[in-house]
Order: structure tokens, then sequence, then C-alpha cells
């Protein structure tokens, strides 16, 4: 065995350790850099990076249309990152082992995670960035937001970055591929936003109203035929959130 995969982050409880992670996540960039997109994913444009906070508690809300979208955006972002996603993928061959690496919160999709919610807000109350796909599952076009990203950017304060994907489809493939000649990645990055104060505690319908206007304002960075259940914009209010 390897010493990277014999020495895992010593887990302190009730605390998120961001250090304990940052070695083991150095060498799995240097992994997605050499390889990973120089060989399976191409990425062609970034736009945006000026839009991300430099520090405290950020959620990247981002649209999920293939496997690879949130390996593209952990490797463009200038901010260490941790992902949710759903639990089954701890059990996928050969590549569910990255997940456990990198200090992937798995969450149960079906019901109330708690486990998963208590790690998310950890992360977020040490000051640090989750990536969240608010549909919970991957489509061609914007699905129905769950209610989970409002509910820790409200209760941690975090601010929230929508990050618009496309081009990602038919990745990976090996580079000798047709799919290689066609467009690649384009990652958009757009301006922060957060929840107002007096939503600090939302529950049930300010909850969903706080979900539907993050997901119009995702909507609105996205081109037309992505936009899915959140397509007519001029539905999108703004009455819950403030933009930094």
């Amino acid at each position: 065995m390897t010493p990277f995969l014999a020495k895992q982050p010593e887990k302190k409880p009730g605390r998120y350790n961001h250090q304990a992670w940052a070695p083991m996540r150095r060498f799995l960039r240097f992994l997605l850099k050499t390889i990973g997109f120089t060989l399976l994913v191409r990425l062609d444009r970034v736009e945006g990076l000026e839009n991300i906070p430099k520090e405290g508690p950020v959620i990247f809300f981002i649209n999920h249309i293939a496997f690879v979208d949130p390996i593209v955006v952990l490797f463009v972002l200038p901010r260490d990152v941790v992902p949710l996603a759903k639990i089954e993928v701890y059990d996928y061959p050969f590549v569910g082992i990255f997940p456990r690496l990198w200090g992937v919160i798995p969450v149960k999709r079906e019901e109330f995670d708690r486990m998963a919610i208590r790690k998310a807000l950890e992360v977020l109350r040490a000051g640090e960035c989750l990536l969240v796909a608010p549909e919970g599952t991957r489509g061609d076009a914007l699905q129905q937001g769950r209610d989970g990203a409002a509910y820790l950017a409200s209760r941690a304060g975090a601010s929230i970055v929508p990050v618009a994907i496309e081009g990602t489809v038919g990745f990976p493939v090996f580079r000798n591929h047709r799919r290689w000649r066609q467009a690649g990645a384009h990652i958009r990055f757009g301006k922060p936003f957060r929840f107002r104060a007096e939503y600090h505690k939302a529950k049930g319908e300010s909850l969903r109203e706080m979900t539907n206007e993050a997901m119009y304002v995702l909507a609105k960075a996205l081109p037309e035929h992505r936009r899915g259940e959140y397509a007519n914009l001029e539905e999108g209010t703004q009455d819950t959130i403030e933009w930094l």
C-alpha cells in the first residue's frame, strides 16, 4: 500500500479538520492535472473566477449534466472544496475510492440525512467550501431543486456562488476519441449572493422560496435549453437573497 493510501486524515469528533485533508487533496489535484485533464477531459473555458470569495464559507451551486461535472469544478476552483454526493458513489468500481480519499460527504438522497447535514455544517462553520448539485441527480435540463443547499446556507451564513456547466457530456474519454475534436467543458462562476438575515432559521414554505430563487439565479446563467423547470425567468423573484 502506498503512503498516500495508508495515511488517512485524523478524524476529530464534532469538528471538520481542513488541514488534515490538504495533503491528500493536493495529490489528487496533481493526478487530475497530469492525467484527467490531459487524457480524459477537455477543458475549454473558465469564466468568472473573480466572483469567488477569497475567504469565508461558500456553497458552489452547480447544474449537473454529466458524471465529470463535480470533478471539473474541483479542478478549476482556486479554493479547496468538499463535495456532497449520493452515497452510491462510494460503491462504484475503482473510482469509488477517490470520493473517500477526497473526503466527499455521502448523502442518502431519499431521506433527511442528518449525518450529512451535520458534516456539511461543520465544513461551512470552519469557513470552508461545499460543492452542491441542488437537484440531487443529473439531467439535461434543471429539475426542481431540493431544499438542502438553502438550509445549509441559511444556517451557516454561507454565500452561494452559482456555477453554470456546459460541454461536459461525453466525457471522460481517451484523448484520441472524436469527442476531443468537439467543444470541451465550459465553466462560468456567477456573482455570489446570500440569504437575508431574517431567513436564518427558515423552514417550510420560506425554505422552498429560497431554493426556487437560488435556482432561478442559476438558470439565468445557463443557456435556454438547460433551464428546464426554471425556464420562465420572469418568475424568478429575489425577495430572500442579497447580492455580495
